[in-house]
């Protein structure tokens, strides 16, 4: 039996669908939106059409981004001759938040978990060896920086990529263990991953 209204239960169960938002907190927001103004409503209500309709994955790095290529990949700056893996778009604002890494990335878009399902196939590994594979003289890619997360999940991937990537002539390292086991890379401080960053280690 519905004791509120059945709007007010539909938006709570779409947004107890988002991350860490159980059904108490979703029915909170849900009332809270309801006291809005009409046009913050239709706002909110906007930005999210607007996120999905203009945000898209670059197609290079897979990053997210509103224009082809990204912001990253297209900047004549950056060095280019270095790439650093991530699982997620998240890892990749992490990183550029501490202002140490000038190089490109890779977003995988998770990482191995054989428990949920998610296989190489489900990566875009076969994307990051067409990469390296398309190098040339004037436009190598040195290094490639592993920075997953320090879980178990992000242990296995570092490890299916370090024996996947060793027939290529190219140094393999991974940011160093400044970063607690089982930790996310979003949730570290700015300075302890910028030292991981600096004191990356060979693989």
């Amino acid at each position: 039996m519905i004791y509120t209204s059945q709007s007010i239960e539909i938006l709570s169960d779409h947004l107890s669908k988002l991350p860490g938002i159980g059904k108490k907190t979703a029915q909170r927001l849900a009332l809270f939106i309801l006291k809005l103004p009409d046009e913050e409503v239709k706002s909110l209500a906007h930005a999210l059409i607007q996120l999905k309709e203009r945000v898209k994955y670059c197609p290079e790095c897979y990053n997210i981004t509103e224009e082809v290529p990204c912001a990253i990949c297209g900047n004549p700056k950056r060095d280019r001759s270095t790439i650093c893996v991530v699982e997620e778009p998240k890892d990749v604002m992490a990183i550029e938040r501490t202002n140490e890494y000038q190089g490109l990335y890779h977003v995988l878009g998770s990482s191995l978990s054989p428990l949920d399902g998610i296989g190489p196939d489900d990566l875009k590994i076969k994307e990051l060896l067409e990469r390296i594979q398309q190098r040339t003289e004037d436009n190598p890619i040195n290094e490639i920086i592993l920075a997953l997360d320090p879980n178990v999940e992000g242990e296995a991937t570092t490890v299916y990529l370090n024996k996947l990537l060793r027939p290529y002539d190219i140094k393999l390292t991974r940011i160093a263990r400044g970063l607690p086991i089982g930790s996310d890379l979003e949730f570290a401080d700015q300075a302890t991953l910028a030292r991981a960053l600096e004191a990356r280690v060979l693989l």
